[in-house]
């Protein structure tokens, strides 16, 4: 499906639910993970922004570099993910990179983990 068919899209398969609550599309991005780190882009810090105005779920996210490899597979995995939450109509990932991602945006208890 391209950018424009998924625009054009109602809410998928829930049309009388009522759009999510942008905690409620967090949770879901808590599903999405990393390749490389195998840990939620929540968690480390990706996710900058997400909010919900009528049914269209907007992110704002970005990722550990500009280079990141597997950059596209992680901003598919986030929107797919987000397209599942009942009540959507459209799921829109912007990535930016300002202010550009650091290992401090990560949560202190992963960054515990981590030994950072």
């Amino acid at each position: 499906m391209t950018d424009a068919e998924s625009t054009a899209a109602g809410p998928i398969g829930y049309p009388d639910e009522p759009p999510p609550t942008a905690e409620q599309a967090k949770m879901m991005l808590r599903k999405v993970k990393d390749p490389d780190l195998n840990l939620n882009i929540v968690d480390l810090g990706l996710v900058y922004d997400v909010r919900v105005e009528d049914r269209d779920v907007i992110m704002d996210m970005s990722l550990t570099s500009p280079g990141c490899p597997s950059g596209p597979e992680i901003m598919k995995d986030a929107e797919q993910a987000l397209k599942t939450l009942p009540g959507v109509n459209n799921v829109f990932v912007n990535l930016i990179w300002e202010p550009f991602w650091t290992p401090d945006r990560i949560e202190p208890r992963v960054r515990a983990y981590m030994g950072l």
